[in-house]
Protein backbone atom coordinates (compact mmCIF):
# COMPACT_ATOMS: atom_id res chain seq x y z
CA UNK A 1 0.00 0.00 0.00
CA UNK A 2 1.20 3.57 -0.99
CA UNK A 3 0.31 6.51 1.83
CA UNK A 4 0.17 9.97 0.72
CA UNK A 5 1.49 12.24 2.75
CA UNK A 6 -0.28 15.62 3.02
CA UNK A 7 1.77 19.36 3.56
CA UNK A 8 0.39 19.22 7.11
CA UNK A 9 2.67 15.98 7.70
CA UNK A 10 5.90 18.22 5.46
CA UNK A 11 6.02 20.37 7.96
CA UNK A 12 5.97 18.49 11.12
CA UNK A 13 9.05 16.33 9.18
CA UNK A 14 10.54 19.28 8.62
CA UNK A 15 10.27 21.10 12.38
CA UNK A 16 11.28 17.18 13.68
CA UNK A 17 14.23 17.34 11.61
CA UNK A 18 15.32 21.12 12.64
CA UNK A 19 14.67 19.97 16.13
CA UNK A 20 16.57 17.30 16.25
CA UNK A 21 19.50 19.16 14.68
CA UNK A 22 19.65 21.40 17.40
CA UNK A 23 20.05 19.11 19.44
CA UNK A 24 23.03 17.67 17.98
CA UNK A 25 24.69 21.13 17.66
CA UNK A 26 24.13 21.34 20.85
CA UNK A 27 25.09 18.48 22.24
CA UNK A 28 28.44 19.04 20.08
CA UNK A 29 28.99 22.40 21.55
CA UNK A 30 28.79 21.25 24.70
CA UNK A 31 31.46 18.47 24.22
CA UNK A 32 33.57 21.27 22.50
CA UNK A 33 33.10 23.38 25.59
CA UNK A 34 33.85 20.43 27.75
CA UNK A 35 37.11 19.54 25.99
CA UNK A 36 38.32 23.07 25.61
CA UNK A 37 37.73 23.22 29.86
CA UNK A 38 39.73 20.00 29.62
CA UNK A 39 42.87 21.97 27.83
CA UNK A 40 43.10 24.44 30.06
CA UNK A 41 43.24 22.06 33.21
CA UNK A 42 45.98 19.52 31.36
CA UNK A 43 48.96 22.08 31.35
CA UNK A 44 48.15 23.38 35.17
CA UNK A 45 48.39 19.49 35.67
CA UNK A 46 51.35 19.55 33.99
CA UNK A 47 53.09 22.15 35.82
CA UNK A 48 51.41 20.60 38.60
CA UNK A 49 53.81 17.36 37.76
CA UNK A 50 56.92 19.56 37.82
CA UNK A 51 56.13 21.12 41.06
CA UNK A 52 55.81 18.17 42.49
CA UNK A 53 59.07 16.61 41.27
CA UNK A 54 60.68 19.76 42.38
CA UNK A 55 59.06 19.42 45.96
CA UNK A 56 60.31 15.73 46.51
CA UNK A 57 64.15 16.18 44.66
CA UNK A 58 64.95 18.95 47.22
CA UNK A 59 63.33 16.77 49.92
CA UNK A 60 65.12 13.82 48.92
CA UNK A 61 68.69 15.56 49.74
CA UNK A 62 70.04 15.56 46.46
CA UNK A 63 70.10 19.19 45.95
CA UNK A 64 68.73 22.31 47.73
CA UNK A 65 67.33 24.18 44.43
CA UNK A 66 65.75 22.71 41.57
CA UNK A 67 65.53 25.55 38.52
CA UNK A 68 66.68 28.54 40.90
CA UNK A 69 64.22 27.34 43.48
CA UNK A 70 63.93 26.72 46.90
CA UNK A 71 61.47 24.19 48.40
CA UNK A 72 59.74 27.08 50.18
CA UNK A 73 58.94 28.65 46.49
CA UNK A 74 58.02 24.94 45.20
CA UNK A 75 55.61 24.54 47.84
CA UNK A 76 54.14 27.83 47.42
CA UNK A 77 53.85 27.12 43.73
CA UNK A 78 52.21 23.40 44.39
CA UNK A 79 50.05 25.06 46.92
CA UNK A 80 48.75 27.24 44.16
CA UNK A 81 48.55 24.84 41.21
CA UNK A 82 46.49 22.34 43.62
CA UNK A 83 43.89 24.96 44.31
CA UNK A 84 43.93 26.21 40.79
CA UNK A 85 43.30 22.31 39.45
CA UNK A 86 40.92 21.83 42.02
CA UNK A 87 38.59 25.02 40.93
CA UNK A 88 39.10 23.83 37.14
CA UNK A 89 38.39 20.42 37.27
CA UNK A 90 35.02 21.41 39.00
CA UNK A 91 34.07 22.76 34.91
CA UNK A 92 35.23 19.79 33.43
CA UNK A 93 31.78 17.66 32.29
CA UNK A 94 33.17 14.07 31.96
CA UNK A 95 29.88 12.66 30.67
CA UNK A 96 30.58 14.97 27.50
CA UNK A 97 33.90 14.02 26.75
CA UNK A 98 35.25 11.61 24.25
CA UNK A 99 36.79 8.65 24.84
CA UNK A 100 40.48 9.67 24.66
CA UNK A 101 39.91 12.84 26.69
CA UNK A 102 37.80 11.04 28.77
CA UNK A 103 41.04 8.43 30.02
CA UNK A 104 43.10 11.51 30.24
CA UNK A 105 40.40 13.46 32.75
CA UNK A 106 40.47 9.98 34.58
CA UNK A 107 44.37 10.20 34.81
CA UNK A 108 45.31 13.35 35.93
CA UNK A 109 42.52 12.75 38.89
CA UNK A 110 43.96 9.72 39.53
CA UNK A 111 47.92 11.34 39.83
CA UNK A 112 45.88 13.99 42.12
CA UNK A 113 44.03 11.97 44.25
CA UNK A 114 47.71 9.27 44.63
CA UNK A 115 49.88 12.15 45.31
CA UNK A 116 50.88 12.13 49.46
CA UNK A 117 52.15 15.54 50.72
CA UNK A 118 55.52 15.83 52.00
CA UNK A 119 55.99 17.24 54.98
CA UNK A 120 57.05 20.77 55.80
CA UNK A 121 60.91 20.46 56.40
CA UNK A 122 59.96 22.10 59.53
CA UNK A 123 58.34 19.30 61.09
CA UNK A 124 60.94 16.54 62.62
CA UNK A 125 61.19 13.50 60.83
CA UNK A 126 63.70 11.27 63.37
CA UNK A 127 62.63 7.92 61.83
CA UNK A 128 63.23 6.23 65.15
CA UNK A 129 60.30 8.07 66.76
CA UNK A 130 58.03 7.32 63.62
CA UNK A 131 58.99 3.47 64.07
CA UNK A 132 58.35 3.65 67.70
CA UNK A 133 55.23 4.15 66.68
CA UNK A 134 54.20 0.76 65.33
CA UNK A 135 53.99 -0.70 68.61
CA UNK A 136 51.09 1.69 69.64
CA UNK A 137 47.72 0.74 69.16
CA UNK A 138 46.18 2.10 65.97
CA UNK A 139 42.77 1.66 63.47
CA UNK A 140 44.74 3.23 60.54
CA UNK A 141 47.08 1.19 58.57
CA UNK A 142 48.55 4.08 56.59
CA UNK A 143 49.62 4.84 59.50
CA UNK A 144 51.14 1.79 60.67
CA UNK A 145 52.49 1.53 57.34
CA UNK A 146 54.21 4.85 57.79
CA UNK A 147 55.75 3.73 61.07
CA UNK A 148 56.97 0.14 59.40
CA UNK A 149 58.69 1.95 56.79
CA UNK A 150 60.74 4.44 59.34
CA UNK A 151 61.79 1.51 60.69
CA UNK A 152 63.66 0.08 57.61
CA UNK A 153 65.31 3.86 58.03
CA UNK A 154 65.91 3.56 61.84
CA UNK A 155 66.94 -0.01 61.74
CA UNK A 156 67.89 -0.90 57.92
CA UNK A 157 70.38 1.52 57.30
CA UNK A 158 72.34 0.13 60.08
CA UNK A 159 72.31 -3.25 60.42
CA UNK A 160 75.13 -4.14 63.48
CA UNK A 161 77.81 -6.82 62.47
CA UNK A 162 80.55 -7.16 64.11
CA UNK A 163 80.78 -3.41 65.56
CA UNK A 164 79.96 -1.63 62.32
CA UNK A 165 77.00 -0.95 61.07
CA UNK A 166 76.37 -1.06 57.35
CA UNK A 167 72.93 -0.78 55.50
CA UNK A 168 70.47 -3.46 54.30
CA UNK A 169 71.83 -4.07 50.80
CA UNK A 170 75.49 -3.78 51.64
CA UNK A 171 74.09 -6.54 54.61
CA UNK A 172 72.32 -8.77 51.84
CA UNK A 173 75.20 -8.31 49.21
CA UNK A 174 77.50 -9.32 52.32
CA UNK A 175 75.62 -12.90 52.90
CA UNK A 176 76.87 -13.62 48.97
CA UNK A 177 80.54 -13.73 50.39
CA UNK A 178 81.93 -13.85 53.64
CA UNK A 179 83.21 -17.63 54.01
CA UNK A 180 81.77 -20.09 57.08
CA UNK A 181 78.36 -20.48 57.91
CA UNK A 182 78.50 -19.38 61.17
CA UNK A 183 79.87 -16.25 60.02
CA UNK A 184 76.69 -16.04 57.50
CA UNK A 185 74.11 -16.86 60.41
CA UNK A 186 75.89 -13.73 62.84
CA UNK A 187 74.99 -11.34 60.28
CA UNK A 188 71.56 -13.11 59.15
CA UNK A 189 70.90 -12.64 62.73
CA UNK A 190 71.94 -8.87 62.90
CA UNK A 191 68.82 -8.47 61.29
CA UNK A 192 66.48 -9.60 63.93
CA UNK A 193 66.04 -6.07 65.40
CA UNK A 194 64.25 -4.84 62.47
CA UNK A 195 61.88 -7.63 61.93
CA UNK A 196 60.97 -7.81 65.85
CA UNK A 197 60.09 -4.30 64.95
CA UNK A 198 58.57 -5.07 61.99
CA UNK A 199 56.57 -8.25 63.01
CA UNK A 200 57.42 -8.23 67.18
CA UNK A 201 57.52 -12.22 68.46
CA UNK A 202 55.27 -12.97 65.68
CA UNK A 203 51.51 -12.61 67.72
CA UNK A 204 48.37 -11.63 66.62
CA UNK A 205 49.06 -7.57 68.03
CA UNK A 206 52.33 -7.48 65.91
CA UNK A 207 52.63 -4.39 64.13
CA UNK A 208 52.78 -6.04 61.30
CA UNK A 209 49.29 -8.31 60.96
CA UNK A 210 47.37 -5.59 62.91
CA UNK A 211 48.52 -3.57 59.48
CA UNK A 212 47.63 -6.59 57.70
CA UNK A 213 44.16 -6.52 59.36
CA UNK A 214 43.71 -3.12 59.21
CA UNK A 215 44.85 -2.73 55.60
CA UNK A 216 42.08 -5.59 54.08
CA UNK A 217 39.66 -3.04 56.01
CA UNK A 218 40.04 -0.14 54.16
CA UNK A 219 40.65 -1.66 50.88
CA UNK A 220 37.54 -3.87 51.15
CA UNK A 221 35.80 -0.84 49.56
CA UNK A 222 38.06 -0.07 46.42
CA UNK A 223 37.07 -3.14 44.60
CA UNK A 224 40.71 -4.70 43.26
CA UNK A 225 43.21 -5.60 45.04
CA UNK A 226 47.08 -5.48 44.44
CA UNK A 227 46.65 -8.63 42.99
CA UNK A 228 44.23 -8.20 41.11
CA UNK A 229 45.38 -5.05 39.53
CA UNK A 230 48.76 -7.33 38.71
CA UNK A 231 46.29 -10.07 37.01
CA UNK A 232 44.97 -7.57 35.13
CA UNK A 233 48.14 -5.90 33.72
CA UNK A 234 48.67 -9.08 32.27
CA UNK A 235 45.54 -9.99 30.80
CA UNK A 236 44.90 -12.82 33.19
CA UNK A 237 42.75 -13.92 36.05
CA UNK A 238 44.76 -13.45 40.14
CA UNK A 239 43.82 -17.38 40.01
CA UNK A 240 46.01 -18.13 36.85
CA UNK A 241 48.47 -15.68 38.54
CA UNK A 242 49.22 -17.90 41.10
CA UNK A 243 49.53 -20.92 38.72
CA UNK A 244 52.35 -18.97 37.24
CA UNK A 245 54.39 -18.33 40.33
CA UNK A 246 54.02 -21.31 41.20
CA UNK A 247 55.09 -23.10 38.18
CA UNK A 248 58.31 -20.94 38.24
CA UNK A 249 58.69 -22.35 41.81
CA UNK A 250 58.32 -25.55 40.54
CA UNK A 251 61.20 -25.56 38.09
CA UNK A 252 63.37 -23.57 40.41
CA UNK A 253 62.83 -26.43 42.66
CA UNK A 254 63.84 -29.09 40.15
CA UNK A 255 67.15 -27.27 39.89
CA UNK A 256 67.71 -26.94 43.73
CA UNK A 257 67.77 -31.02 44.97
CA UNK A 258 69.96 -31.95 47.21
CA UNK A 259 70.45 -30.98 51.60
CA UNK A 260 68.59 -28.24 52.39
CA UNK A 261 69.81 -24.37 53.30
CA UNK A 262 70.18 -22.92 55.95
CA UNK A 263 68.46 -19.15 55.08
CA UNK A 264 71.47 -17.45 55.95
CA UNK A 265 73.60 -19.96 53.32
CA UNK A 266 70.95 -19.33 50.64
CA UNK A 267 72.42 -16.56 49.06
CA UNK A 268 76.21 -17.61 49.12
CA UNK A 269 75.53 -21.06 47.58
CA UNK A 270 73.65 -19.49 44.55
CA UNK A 271 76.84 -16.15 44.37
CA UNK A 272 79.60 -17.84 42.88
CA UNK A 273 79.75 -15.69 40.02
CA UNK A 274 79.54 -12.31 42.72
CA UNK A 275 82.96 -13.66 44.31
CA UNK A 276 84.70 -14.72 41.39
CA UNK A 277 83.74 -11.08 39.88
CA UNK A 278 83.92 -8.81 42.60
CA UNK A 279 87.19 -7.71 42.43
CA UNK A 280 86.41 -6.30 38.55
CA UNK A 281 83.28 -4.03 40.04
CA UNK A 282 84.51 -1.91 42.90
CA UNK A 283 82.64 1.21 44.41
CA UNK A 284 83.84 3.76 41.86
CA UNK A 285 83.18 1.78 38.69
CA UNK A 286 79.32 0.70 39.18
CA UNK A 287 77.90 4.00 38.03
CA UNK A 288 80.31 4.31 35.22
CA UNK A 289 80.15 0.60 34.05
CA UNK A 290 75.90 1.02 34.33
CA UNK A 291 76.74 4.39 31.84
CA UNK A 292 79.24 2.63 29.87
CA UNK A 293 76.61 -0.36 28.75
CA UNK A 294 73.38 2.34 28.52
CA UNK A 295 75.67 4.06 25.69
CA UNK A 296 76.44 0.75 23.79
CA UNK A 297 71.90 0.31 23.71
CA UNK A 298 71.96 3.76 22.27
CA UNK A 299 70.88 5.38 25.88
CA UNK A 300 73.11 8.16 26.93
CA UNK A 301 72.16 8.50 30.55
CA UNK A 302 74.42 11.90 30.70
CA UNK A 303 72.50 13.18 27.55
CA UNK A 304 69.17 12.40 28.51
CA UNK A 305 69.76 13.95 32.21
CA UNK A 306 69.56 11.28 34.28
CA UNK A 307 71.06 12.38 37.96
CA UNK A 308 72.42 10.24 40.28
CA UNK A 309 72.30 9.85 44.15
CA UNK A 310 73.96 7.07 45.55
CA UNK A 311 75.96 7.52 48.13
CA UNK A 312 74.65 6.95 51.97
CA UNK A 313 73.71 9.72 54.37
CA UNK A 314 71.33 9.49 57.57
CA UNK A 315 67.55 10.66 56.34
CA UNK A 316 67.88 8.80 52.95
CA UNK A 317 65.36 6.80 51.75
CA UNK A 318 66.11 3.30 52.61
CA UNK A 319 65.15 1.69 48.91
CA UNK A 320 66.66 1.94 46.03
CA UNK A 321 63.81 4.05 43.49
CA UNK A 322 64.01 6.62 40.59
CA UNK A 323 62.09 9.81 40.15
CA UNK A 324 61.31 12.78 37.83
CA UNK A 325 62.55 15.82 38.33
CA UNK A 326 60.54 17.17 35.53
CA UNK A 327 58.21 15.44 33.19
CA UNK A 328 58.70 15.51 29.52
CA UNK A 329 56.39 18.02 27.55
CA UNK A 330 55.54 19.88 24.23
CA UNK A 331 56.19 23.08 24.91
CA UNK A 332 55.19 25.17 21.58
CA UNK A 333 56.85 23.47 19.01
CA UNK A 334 59.50 21.72 20.95
CA UNK A 335 59.27 18.59 22.86
CA UNK A 336 61.04 19.40 26.54
CA UNK A 337 63.01 16.69 27.78
CA UNK A 338 62.27 14.57 31.42
CA UNK A 339 64.64 14.48 34.03
CA UNK A 340 65.12 11.76 36.19
CA UNK A 341 66.90 11.16 39.21
CA UNK A 342 68.02 7.99 40.68
CA UNK A 343 68.48 7.47 44.43
CA UNK A 344 70.33 4.14 46.18
CA UNK A 345 72.31 3.28 49.41
CA UNK A 346 75.78 2.14 47.93
CA UNK A 347 78.60 1.37 50.45
CA UNK A 348 80.54 -0.89 48.15
CA UNK A 349 80.28 -2.15 44.55
CA UNK A 350 79.73 -5.69 43.51
CA UNK A 351 77.59 -7.86 40.56
CA UNK A 352 74.41 -7.02 43.27
CA UNK A 353 74.90 -3.68 43.52
CA UNK A 354 75.10 -3.69 39.73
CA UNK A 355 72.46 -5.32 39.13
CA UNK A 356 70.16 -3.10 41.36
CA UNK A 357 71.73 0.19 39.66
CA UNK A 358 70.88 -0.94 35.80
CA UNK A 359 67.62 -1.56 36.99
CA UNK A 360 67.31 1.80 38.07
CA UNK A 361 68.25 3.13 34.94
CA UNK A 362 65.82 1.41 33.34
CA UNK A 363 63.23 3.01 34.83
CA UNK A 364 64.75 6.79 33.79
CA UNK A 365 65.61 5.34 29.96
CA UNK A 366 61.53 4.68 30.64
CA UNK A 367 61.06 8.11 31.86
CA UNK A 368 62.61 9.41 28.99
CA UNK A 369 61.16 8.01 25.96
CA UNK A 370 57.86 8.47 27.44
CA UNK A 371 56.09 10.97 24.49
CA UNK A 372 52.50 11.52 25.59
CA UNK A 373 50.48 14.39 26.21
CA UNK A 374 50.58 15.37 30.51
CA UNK A 375 47.58 13.32 31.35
CA UNK A 376 49.52 10.00 30.09
CA UNK A 377 53.07 11.12 31.24
CA UNK A 378 53.46 7.91 33.40
CA UNK A 379 55.89 4.80 33.79
CA UNK A 380 52.04 2.61 34.00
CA UNK A 381 51.27 0.04 35.72
CA UNK A 382 53.64 -1.01 38.11
CA UNK A 383 54.69 -4.53 37.54
CA UNK A 384 55.22 -3.57 33.64
CA UNK A 385 57.70 -0.44 34.75
CA UNK A 386 59.19 -2.73 37.02
CA UNK A 387 59.35 -5.62 34.65
CA UNK A 388 60.68 -3.44 31.77
CA UNK A 389 63.67 -2.28 34.05
CA UNK A 390 64.95 -5.79 34.47
CA UNK A 391 65.22 -6.39 31.45
CA UNK A 392 68.11 -4.66 30.58
CA UNK A 393 69.69 -5.40 34.70
CA UNK A 394 68.89 -9.48 33.76
CA UNK A 395 72.04 -8.92 31.08
CA UNK A 396 74.45 -8.55 33.58
CA UNK A 397 74.16 -12.39 34.13
CA UNK A 398 75.54 -13.36 31.21
CA UNK A 399 78.75 -14.25 30.50
CA UNK A 400 79.21 -12.19 27.42
CA UNK A 401 78.00 -9.07 29.11
CA UNK A 402 80.33 -9.98 32.45
CA UNK A 403 83.25 -10.38 29.49
CA UNK A 404 82.94 -7.04 27.50
CA UNK A 405 81.93 -5.06 30.91
CA UNK A 406 84.22 -6.43 33.67
CA UNK A 407 87.10 -8.26 31.45
CA UNK A 408 85.75 -11.53 32.68
CA UNK A 409 83.14 -14.17 33.16
CA UNK A 410 81.40 -17.13 34.97
CA UNK A 411 80.26 -19.23 33.79
CA UNK A 412 76.71 -19.69 32.20
CA UNK A 413 75.15 -21.18 34.81
CA UNK A 414 76.29 -20.29 37.42
CA UNK A 415 75.78 -17.17 36.53
CA UNK A 416 72.32 -17.25 35.84
CA UNK A 417 71.86 -19.46 38.83
CA UNK A 418 72.83 -16.22 41.01
CA UNK A 419 70.10 -13.78 38.86
CA UNK A 420 67.48 -16.12 39.82
CA UNK A 421 68.62 -16.85 42.77
CA UNK A 422 67.00 -13.40 43.61
CA UNK A 423 64.17 -13.46 41.29
CA UNK A 424 62.79 -16.62 42.98
CA UNK A 425 63.09 -14.44 46.06
CA UNK A 426 60.56 -11.76 44.63
CA UNK A 427 58.57 -14.64 42.91
CA UNK A 428 57.81 -16.41 46.70
CA UNK A 429 57.50 -12.92 47.94
CA UNK A 430 55.08 -12.56 45.40
CA UNK A 431 53.25 -15.87 46.57
CA UNK A 432 53.26 -14.93 49.72
CA UNK A 433 51.76 -11.04 49.69
CA UNK A 434 48.84 -12.94 47.61
CA UNK A 435 48.51 -15.65 50.07
CA UNK A 436 48.71 -12.49 52.95
CA UNK A 437 46.03 -10.58 51.18
CA UNK A 438 43.67 -13.38 50.34
CA UNK A 439 44.23 -14.09 54.35
CA UNK A 440 45.43 -11.11 56.12
CA UNK A 441 44.77 -13.38 59.58
CA UNK A 442 47.31 -15.82 59.10
CA UNK A 443 50.81 -16.45 60.47
CA UNK A 444 53.16 -14.53 58.08
CA UNK A 445 56.02 -16.77 59.21
CA UNK A 446 54.23 -19.85 58.60
CA UNK A 447 53.08 -19.09 55.46
CA UNK A 448 56.61 -17.72 54.39
CA UNK A 449 58.01 -21.09 55.76
CA UNK A 450 55.94 -23.19 53.89
CA UNK A 451 56.98 -21.45 50.34
CA UNK A 452 60.76 -21.25 51.00
CA UNK A 453 61.16 -24.76 52.53
CA UNK A 454 58.84 -26.32 49.52
CA UNK A 455 60.19 -24.81 46.93
CA UNK A 456 63.51 -23.05 47.54
CA UNK A 457 65.01 -25.90 49.76
CA UNK A 458 65.73 -23.44 52.72
CA UNK A 459 65.53 -25.19 56.50
CA UNK A 460 62.27 -24.06 58.43
CA UNK A 461 62.67 -21.77 60.58
CA UNK A 462 59.26 -20.39 61.47
CA UNK A 463 60.63 -18.76 64.71
CA UNK A 464 62.28 -16.13 62.25
CA UNK A 465 59.94 -13.44 60.78
CA UNK A 466 63.16 -13.02 57.88
CA UNK A 467 60.79 -12.59 55.19
CA UNK A 468 60.72 -8.91 56.47
CA UNK A 469 63.88 -8.21 54.44
CA UNK A 470 61.44 -5.57 51.91
CA UNK A 471 60.43 -3.00 52.34
CA UNK A 472 58.21 -3.17 50.19
CA UNK A 473 56.20 -5.58 52.44
CA UNK A 474 55.46 -2.67 55.05
CA UNK A 475 54.99 0.61 53.48
CA UNK A 476 52.99 -1.11 50.07
CA UNK A 477 51.64 -4.42 50.56
CA UNK A 478 50.90 -6.15 47.60
CA UNK A 479 53.73 -4.74 45.57
CA UNK A 480 55.78 -7.26 45.72
CA UNK A 481 54.08 -9.23 43.23
CA UNK A 482 55.08 -6.52 40.89
CA UNK A 483 58.41 -8.04 41.00
CA UNK A 484 57.42 -11.68 41.57
CA UNK A 485 54.93 -11.42 38.52
CA UNK A 486 57.16 -8.92 36.44
CA UNK A 487 59.95 -11.57 36.19
CA UNK A 488 57.55 -13.57 33.97
CA UNK A 489 56.75 -10.20 31.55
CA UNK A 490 60.82 -9.44 31.75
CA UNK A 491 61.26 -12.83 30.28
CA UNK A 492 59.06 -12.23 27.51
CA UNK A 493 59.88 -8.70 26.40
CA UNK A 494 63.70 -9.84 26.49
CA UNK A 495 62.99 -12.57 23.78
CA UNK A 496 60.78 -10.54 21.79
CA UNK A 497 63.65 -7.82 21.95
CA UNK A 498 65.90 -10.42 20.49
CA UNK A 499 63.74 -11.19 17.59
CA UNK A 500 62.91 -7.45 16.98
CA UNK A 501 65.82 -5.56 17.38
CA UNK A 502 68.95 -8.64 17.67
CA UNK A 503 71.23 -9.31 20.42
CA UNK A 504 71.41 -6.83 23.28
CA UNK A 505 73.39 -8.18 25.85
CA UNK A 506 76.73 -6.32 24.90
CA UNK A 507 74.98 -3.09 23.47
CA UNK A 508 73.30 -2.74 20.57
CA UNK A 509 72.87 1.23 19.45
CA UNK A 510 68.97 0.66 17.71
CA UNK A 511 68.02 -1.09 21.22
CA UNK A 512 67.07 1.89 22.81
CA UNK A 513 65.15 3.32 19.54
CA UNK A 514 63.30 0.18 18.66
CA UNK A 515 62.27 0.02 22.31
CA UNK A 516 61.27 3.64 22.53
CA UNK A 517 59.16 3.21 19.82
CA UNK A 518 57.34 -0.13 19.89
CA UNK A 519 56.73 -0.07 23.69
CA UNK A 520 58.28 2.86 26.21
CA UNK A 521 56.54 6.01 24.32
CA UNK A 522 52.82 4.81 25.37
CA UNK A 523 53.26 6.18 29.17
CA UNK A 524 49.72 5.10 30.34
CA UNK A 525 47.86 6.10 27.13
CA UNK A 526 47.16 2.63 26.34
CA UNK A 527 46.20 0.28 28.80
CA UNK A 528 48.90 -2.29 29.59
CA UNK A 529 47.15 -5.71 28.84
CA UNK A 530 46.72 -4.22 25.45
CA UNK A 531 49.99 -2.31 24.66
CA UNK A 532 51.97 -6.12 25.83
CA UNK A 533 49.63 -7.89 23.52
CA UNK A 534 50.87 -5.71 20.54
CA UNK A 535 54.53 -5.54 21.35
CA UNK A 536 54.40 -9.80 21.98
CA UNK A 537 51.99 -10.33 19.05
CA UNK A 538 50.31 -12.28 21.98
CA UNK A 539 49.34 -12.63 25.23
CA UNK A 540 51.80 -12.90 28.21
CA UNK A 541 53.12 -16.10 28.55
CA UNK A 542 55.38 -18.00 31.02
CA UNK A 543 57.15 -20.31 28.35
CA UNK A 544 59.98 -17.54 27.96
CA UNK A 545 60.77 -17.71 32.30
CA UNK A 546 60.67 -21.46 32.05
CA UNK A 547 62.94 -21.83 29.04
CA UNK A 548 65.88 -19.34 30.81
CA UNK A 549 65.29 -21.27 34.31
CA UNK A 550 66.34 -24.27 32.23
CA UNK A 551 69.47 -22.84 31.79
CA UNK A 552 70.27 -22.19 35.46
CA UNK A 553 72.51 -24.42 36.74
CA UNK A 554 71.80 -27.07 39.87
CA UNK A 555 72.90 -25.97 43.17
CA UNK A 556 76.14 -27.43 44.63
CA UNK A 557 76.20 -27.46 48.65
CA UNK A 558 79.24 -25.26 48.93
CA UNK A 559 77.90 -23.72 52.09
CA UNK A 560 80.25 -24.92 55.28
Amino acid sequence: MTMTRGPNALVNVAAVLIFGMALLIGAAQAAVSASTNLAQVEPLYADWLDAVGAVSTIDSGLAGKVAGRGRGAWQARLRDLTARLDAALTEVDAARLDPEDGLALKAIRKGISDYTPEAPASEPQNPAVRCANAVRPADDATALQDALYACFEAIGSRIDFEGKPIVRTTALQTLQQIEGSERRKRLFLAFSPLWTAINGTNGTDSPYRRMMVLNRAEKRNLGRSPIDAAAATVGVTPSQVESWLLQVLEAWSAKSRGAALEPWDYWYASAGASRRLTSAIPRDSVLSTAKRFYRDLGADLDRLGVQHDLDVRAGKAPLAYTDQIRIGRRIGNAWRPMQARVSGNYEQGGLFILNELIHEDGHAVHFAAIRTRPAFFSLGDDLYFEAFADVPAWSTSEPAWQQKYLGQHAADGEALRELFSNVILDVAWGLFELRMLAEPARDPNRVWTEITSRYLNIVPHPELSWWALRVQLVRWPGYMINYGLGAVVTADIRQRIRRGSGEFDTGNPGWYPWISDNLLRYGSSVETAELLRRFLGRPVSPDAILAQLQRVGSVEMIAR
